[in-house]
């Protein structure tokens, strides 16, 4: 039986990127290039720059209108004007002109009154240098124009330039290769189609995207399979074409089949196996040695999965890289957050999570987006990031936090705070924002129609999705809304009238007709999350079919959107899922029609102004946005943007 690794230590990240600073020679490791100085933007300077030339190099009229010599004006008056003859006591200049021999002074064309061809008059005195830039006002010759570790700006270039300066001396650039590993992992080049077990390799251009931001020379290499001489080969090769740093991605944990610190420690010293950050913790970091040819390059292992290594990039390998270029590492904005829902987190380890976010009133609103070190898209909908401290066991809900700001903080202004309950339509509806004149961008928690109604209730949400069924009414969301929402004065309006079933596999081959099935010891179910008005709904169809929900093989297994459900059943987790038809559809399956329902938004009265809310009524009212959510299949429109009442059920 292969070996596993372990982890014998975890360390802040602050201490990791300290060890791997202190085993790290910069100096001897980069070492200095010239470059044109118009390609230099972003390099870091490598020792004093000193001009060569004045700039301007000679004394030029910095308006429009006449040279002249300020002393033969000194008598001007309004009323007593002195006249200037062209030739000896004045000159037509143009901004830029170099200053005519003789003259010190330039007065502004629409000053001076053209008496005839020759003769100007100038009403007021002008004085010495008046509107004229001098020799050197700008940059004088031989003055320290940059300092060395200066990171070169735009505007750098252009006094360089301007200087005289066509060739500059710059550290060498920071040069890696990103090497993801897996015999399961597929070349993206290739445009694979993945089978069961199968990934597609995506995590070298996350890197390659952080490396371009970070201004470093960096490439990647096809997937290298999990075989540890393999692997040695292939960093050793890296190590050979130059480059100061070579990332291995996924093999750092603790497998059996995790070869990276292996290799590490092979031709080097392994400095971190384990950083005390969730997700992130399988970070690995080494430095070469001579038996690898190349001592003194770093080794990095970078987790697998997709958020971990981001943590690694953005946490360990920025700073690191930073640093041995002679950059700032650039800061993010940082700002206080209320929490809209508790967040549980482990003891001992600092956790990172990922925030939707979005102003309401005079505070910034956060809601935990989903977990897991595999949910990369977490990072596309963040707009912010908390750290849970090691010490505590999560944060409460209303709980403020700091939080990293991974948006500018005026784009809050611009976001849609939504918790609720889930539906296709949402993201129809977050697209159709962005595409306006003035993008809005829709976030939302998939919370549950109850957990949307909490978040309301703790001011925590600008709007909630919600299509909770009251059987003794029939009437949607209205009962709820009066036994749970007392004192908040709430508008309700129609976004679709849904249809809801039974989600089965393709050509139903279980023969599934309705929630009579879910007893049959054949039938796997999966269900939504308590809370959840889909949850609801089919507890009420079970008790109205005499099924206690222990009979249901799967009762108690949760996920929290329709989409997930729908994958369950796509995959064979499970048999089927109560869920609505226009997931279904996505994924190609079959459907059993087990109810229409009303899928509203409540919105806060305090809200109902807000030019955010107005902008999404008005969306949901158009004839364009009304077509395509019918075009997803399985919903009606015909109250879609109107006013709910107590009482309307389905019939408006």
């Amino acid at each position: 039986m292969a070996k596993r690794n372990i982890y014998l230590e975890t360390v802040p990240p602050e201490e990791a990127v300290e060890r791997a600073k202190a085993a790290l020679d910069r100096d001897t490791l980069l070492s200095t290039e010239t470059v044109p100085t118009h390609e230099s933007c972003g390099r870091v300077t490598a020792g004093p720059i000193f001009a060569r030339y004045s700039s301007p190099t000679f004394h030029a009229a910095a308006m429009d209108g006449i040279a002249v010599k300020a002393e033969s004006t000194f008598a001007a008056r309004e009323d007593a004007p002195v006249a200037l003859n062209h030739g000896d006591e004045f000159l037509f200049v143009n901004t830029g002109n170099p200053l005519p021999e003789g003259m010190n002074a330039v007065i502004m064309i629409e000053n001076v009154v053209q008496k005839d061809e020759v003769t100007a008059l100038i009403d007021a005195p002008a004085f010495p240098w008046q509107h004229v830039r001098r020799i050197g006002e700008d940059i004088v010759a031989t003055e320290l124009l940059l300092p060395q570790n200066r990171e070169l700006t735009p505007c750098d270039i252009g006094a360089l330039i301007s200087a005289g300066i066509y060739e500059i001396e710059v550290r060498e650039r920071v040069r890696t290769v990103f090497l993801p590993t897996g015999d399961e992992v597929l070349n993206f080049l290739d445009k694979p189609e993945p089978r069961a077990g199968q990934v597609i390799e995506s995590n070298s251009q996350v890197f390659k995207g952080y490396a371009d931001s970070w201004g470093i020379d960096a490439a990647w290499s096809k997937p290298v399979p999990d075989d540890e001489d393999t692997l040695r080969e292939a960093v050793l090769k890296a190590l050979e074409d130059g480059r100061h740093m070579v990332v291995v991605g996924a093999g750092s944990s603790a497998g059996s089949k995790d070869y990276s610190k292996k290799v590490f420690e092979s031709i080097g010293t392994v400095l971190v196996h384990g950083i005390s950050v969730m997700p992130g913790k399988p970070t690995l970091l080494g430095v070469t040695d001579e038996r690898s040819g190349f001592p003194g390059r770093l080794l990095v292992g970078a987790p697998g999965y997709p958020v971990s290594a981001v943590v690694c990039h953005e946490k360990i390998l920025a700073p690191i890289v930073h640093w041995l270029m002679g950059k700032a590492l650039p800061e993010r904005s940082h700002a206080d957050v209320i929490l809209a829902r508790k967040t549980p987190s482990r003891p001992g380890m600092r956790e990172a999570i990922r925030l939707a976010a979005g102003r309401i009133g005079d505070q910034i609103i956060a809601a935990p987006l989903a977990r897991g070190a595999g949910m990369i898209t977490t990072m596309t909908r963040a707009q912010a990031v908390t750290y849970i401290s090691e010490d505590v066991e999560g944060a409460e809900q209303g709980q403020k936090v700091h939080a990293e700001l991974l948006v500018g903080e005026a784009e809050l202004d611009r976001v849609l705070v939504h918790v609720g309950s889930h539906d296709n339509t949402l993201d129809l509806l977050a697209n159709e924002l962005m595409g306006l004149p003035v993008p809005l961008r829709l976030v939302s928690s998939h919370a549950g129609s109850m957990g949307g109604l909490t978040a309301l209730k703790a001011g925590s949400a600008l709007f909630a999705g919600a299509h909770l069924f009251d059987p003794d009414s029939g009437d949607f969301n209205f009962p709820f809304i009066g036994r749970y929402l007392k004192g908040v004065d709430v508008a309700v309006f129609n976004l679709a009238i849904r249809h809801q079933g039974l989600i089965v596999a393709k050509g139903n081959p279980l023969g599934i007709t309705g929630v009579d099935d879910l007893k049959r010891d054949d039938v796997t179910f999966i269900n939504r999350q308590r809370g959840a008005g889909t949850r609801i709904l089919l507890d009420h169809h079970l008790k109205t079919a005499g099924i206690d929900a222990r009979e249901v093989n799967g009762y108690e297994n949760e996920e929290f959107t329709h989409m997930a459900v729908a994958v369950n059943v796509l995959t064979g987790a499970a048999s089927c899922g109560l869920g609505i038809f226009a997931a279904a559809k996505a994924l190609d399956l079959d459907f059993v029609p087990l109810a229409r329902e009303r899928y509203d938004l409540v919105i806060p009265a305090r809200h109902q102004d807000d030019p955010r809310i107005t902008t999404l009524l008005d969306v949901i009212r158009s004839d364009d946005i009304k077509a395509k959510i019918k075009n997803q299949g399985g919903y009606e429109t015909d109250l879609t943007g109107r006013e709910m009442e107590p009482g309307m059920g389905l019939n408006g």
